[in-house]
């Protein structure tokens, strides 16, 4: 295994109209949007429920940003600090990401918190893995963080691997805490009452047949996935089949243990950081056309 994972850090979106998004995550699903990044070419908002994170990125867009009937300052000349090879530059497209060549909404990545991103570029870098965004520094009065982003092996999927263990701040620098907001203590009540999501259970994978074997191994070999069992009946090699009606899935899991870095035979419980798990689905072949290779989010 390359790179040790700490936990799972947010879920990054990708999408065309950032308000339609935020709508349907505060109305429908109780989240809080609790800090923005907004500048000439980007348009980044956080939400958070519980121990879950969306970080929303919207294509450049010149137009004021609202948020309850406040509009949302952008960012001037107080942005954060970036140290990397190459040119600076304090206002990019799309920060701790990289901006997908789809043009339709997506969510594209997972991103992980490591305790040494040079460490674990060095070690990924060296089993073949391509890189998107080498090792980068982004700092503000807070403290400072390193992330990379490093492509998957499932298709427009890639991994940012972060360190904050550094940074003092509410997120992430260059993020700004959202006045009147929908973070508040009344709120978040009513809201984890409503609709109680504490953290995300797992992160769907919808694939082309076959291909479950492959990424699999890629996880376990990178990052110390390893397979579980999804149901008493389920297959070593077929994995779990729903076979009905207009139901027609082949279902496999893998989840990361702590065991990877510590030695310990059981997944780490501990609520407040839950384990990561992936579940690949592909469809069966009675069910025609497979899926396309996007990622599916359930929490």
């Amino acid at each position: 295994m390359a790179a040790y994972l700490s936990r799972l850090h947010h879920i990054s979106l990708h999408v065309r109209n950032v308000d339609k998004i935020a709508h349907e995550l505060v109305s429908k699903f109780k989240f809080n949007l609790f800090v923005a990044r907004l500048t000439e070419k980007s348009k980044q908002l956080a939400f958070r429920k519980g121990a879950a994170i969306f970080v929303v990125n919207e294509r450049p867009n010149k137009s004021p940003v609202e948020w309850n009937g406040v509009t949302l300052s952008r960012s001037t000349g107080d942005c954060p600090s970036e140290s990397q090879p190459g040119p600076t530059n304090t206002d990019w497209t799309c920060l701790y990401d990289v901006q997908p060549h789809y043009s339709v909404d997506t969510a594209s990545n997972v991103c992980f918190q490591v305790d040494d991103v040079e460490k674990s570029f060095k070690s990924l870098r060296q089993l073949g893995c391509e890189f998107l965004v080498s090792p980068t520094q982004v700092c503000d009065d807070q403290g400072l963080v390193t992330y990379s982003v490093v492509k998957s092996i499932v298709g427009n999927v890639n991994h940012t691997l972060i360190d904050t263990s550094k940074y003092k701040g509410s997120f992430l620098p260059g993020f700004r805490e959202v006045e009147n907001g929908t973070e508040n203590d009344t709120a978040v009540t009513k809201g984890t009452e409503s609709c109680p999501i504490t953290h995300f259970d797992h992160i769907t994978y919808a694939c082309p047949r076959r291909c479950t074997p492959q990424v699999m191994r890629w996880y376990e070999r990178h990052f110390g996935f390893q397979r579980f069992f999804i149901h008493s009946n389920e297959d070593v090699d077929e994995g779990y089949v729903l076979n009905e009606e207009d139901i027609g899935l082949r279902l496999t899991a893998m989840e990361y243990w702590k065991c990877s870095k510590t030695g310990i035979e059981l997944p780490f419980t501990d609520k407040k950081e839950p384990d990561c798990k992936f579940v690949i689905a592909e469809s069966l072949p009675e069910q025609g056309h497979y899926f396309q290779r996007v990622i599916l989010l359930i929490s």
